[in-house]
């Protein structure tokens, strides 16, 4: 009886403390936030009844532990018991790319102290051949015991040997000197890569193990999901847009722009673009009560000590409101979810995920990106849009019409601000921005300068004269002549602008004379020609093609003869 329980004794610890079996797996996933990313990696394992701890070895260091989520199905009749993480350190670097750069570093740094030998070893020499040439030029000294001077013709050699090679050591010397540039030009290229590796991927002397603790009813198969959020991953949108004029139509390209850094590849992963931002949490701040109160005059002993909690106080809601942020995703908080006879998945097919709060764009095509913080542009959508032409123009500062297309988002997702190249029909117009567009929202795409609109301003006259017969005044008419020229083959809509002058003072009279101040509309009622709070004229014209039209402007400024007016031309 003791025998045998020695023997159980001996064999608890092993049955209690079994050690981790190490799982591979494989990133099959990643969505991408504005500042993080959610992984989601896939094993396969065959478990035995009872107990299991599973490891993931060698994630990320950034790795935040609250997020960790695993899910798994299978045959087995398993429980997930719990998920834990931890930090391993290491003397070897783990991550391959930062291994590959720190040995070069230390290759570049072993043929640069090579390169300094040398160059010492040169030193010496031109030392010595200087010392050469000094002992045989230097006449010799009373001690000296020598008396015999060289011939010419050995001054002749000396000086030959002497400017041999002291050119040759020259040459060899800026030789070293080329190579010791381009040597440190790699080397400091190669610290920024490793800088912005070491720095992006959270260190590269420790990794994270998420341990899986499992506990299986009966032998089986059970296959894993592990998700986690990292930083070091973002993405911005990116758009090109085509006009296709001749069908009144803008075929808009919608792109991410993805980066990560975040000490994994990501190969041909399901690629999902979130506009949503985790990092604030499901709600609004709460508010602390805002105090008012009389001053009560106060001494303060200011002194070292006091001073530094002074400038460390913070107000009593900041605290309250940091605790407030939540981490996305959530938190796995040790739930266990038993694993069912294996099904297939039903997969979404839809490309735009769309919510009250945001909108996931799932990318078609198996993505590829790899942890060096390089951009990759991924297609996430396509839309023709029709669009409205219009052409603008302020003929007083420049007479030039620019071409305008007025789009509404007809799409079920919203279109993010970000960069966007612009193009009429196949040519490149110019880069430019797009702000934030809501799904049905109206949007403004500027397409440049367009000749085949002509317009043309010019002073037609400039009157000056005299009013008033017991009061002298002065009266000064302005007439401008505006016009627009349609060289396309359509009828186009035109829309320029002038400056009616405002008065800022009762004694200087401004009046409208041309258009009829009764054709004139408002901004709130717009007609061909409105008139709006600040001054502007606002002419809006359809020109059918080959059509030339003139538009005049035409309008008086009066005053007291002894009042000096500014701002008139």
């Amino acid at each position: 009886m003791k025998t045998l329980l020695l023997a159980l004794l001996v064999l608890a610890p092993v049955a209690l403390f079994a050690e981790p079996t190490p799982v591979s797996s494989q990133i099959n996933s990643a969505t991408v936030y504005r500042d993080r990313a959610v992984v989601t990696r896939s094993a396969h394992v065959e478990l035995t009844a009872g107990e299991t701890q599973l490891t993931f070895d060698k994630l990320p260091a950034t790795l935040v532990d609250q997020s960790l989520q695993v899910s798994g199905r299978g045959t087995a009749s398993a429980t997930i018991l719990d998920v834990s993480a931890r930090t391993t350190f290491v003397e070897a670097t783990p991550d391959a790319r930062v291994k590959a750069l720190e040995d070069e570093i230390k290759a570049i740094a072993k043929k640069e102290r090579t390169l300094k030998d040398r160059a010492a070893v040169l030193e010496q020499q031109r030392a010595l051949v200087a010392r050469i040439e000094t002992s045989a030029t230097t006449p010799p000294s009373k001690e000296s015991t020598t008396t015999t001077r060289p011939t010419f013709d050995e001054w002749q050699k000396l000086i030959t040997f002497a400017d041999d090679n002291r050119s040759k050591l020259t040459a060899e010397q800026q030789s070293l000197d080329t190579q010791h540039e381009e040597l440190d030009a790699r080397k400091s290229a190669l610290e920024e890569q490793l800088n912005q590796l070491r720095g992006q991927a959270g260190g590269d002397r420790s990794f994270k193990t998420v341990v899986v603790r499992v506990s299986a009813a009966k032998a089986g198969s059970l296959d894993l999901s592990l998700a986690y959020t990292v930083p070091g991953a973002s993405w911005t949108p990116s758009y090109d847009a085509r006009l296709r004029a001749e069908e009144r139509a803008v075929e808009l390209t919608y792109f991410g722009i993805v980066r990560q850094a975040t000490g994994e590849d990501w190969k041909a992963i399901a690629l999902t673009l979130s506009t949503a931002s985790p990092s604030l949490g499901g709600g609004a701040p709460e508010l602390n009560p805002w105090i008012v109160d009389v001053v009560q005059p106060i001494t303060v002993d200011l002194s070292a000590a006091t001073a530094y909690k002074v400038k460390r106080a913070k107000p009593p809601g900041e605290v309250q409101a940091f605790n407030r942020v939540a981490a996305a995703p959530s938190q796995m908080e040790g739930r266990g979810m038993v694993a069912v006879e294996e099904t297939d998945a039903s997969l979404a097919t839809a490309t735009v995920d769309s919510s009250a709060t945001s909108a996931s764009f799932k990318i078609a095509a198996a993505a590829t990106i790899l942890s060096d913080n390089t951009p990759q542009k991924v297609g996430i959508t396509s839309a023709k849009l029709a669009a409205k032409l219009q052409y603008q123009s302020t003929p007083r500062a420049q007479e030039t019409a620019f071409l305008s297309a007025y789009v509404i988002n007809s799409t079920d997702f919203p279109f993010l601000a970000g960069s966007m190249n612009t193009f009429l029909d196949d040519t490149f117009i110019a880069t430019s921005s797009l702000k934030t567009v809501m799904a049905g929202e109206k949007f403004e795409l500027a397409l440049g300068a367009d000749e085949g609109i002509a317009i043309k301003r010019k002073l037609v006259n400039r009157f000056a004269e005299d009013t008033g017969l017991t009061s002298k005044g002065r009266r000064v008419t302005y007439e401008f002549l505006t016009t627009v020229m349609n060289n396309k083959k359509t009828t186009e809509r035109v829309v320029f602008k002038d400056l009616l002058p405002i008065s800022r003072n009762e004694k200087i009279i401004v009046k409208l004379l041309g258009p009829d101040p009764k054709d004139v509309g408002t901004k709130d009622k717009p007609k061909e020609v409105s008139l709006e709070d600040d001054g502007k004229m606002i002419w809006r014209i359809d020109i059918k093609p080959g059509e030339k039209r003139e538009i005049q402007f035409k309008f008086s400024v009066e005053h007291p003869a002894d009042v000096t007016v500014t701002g008139l031309e």
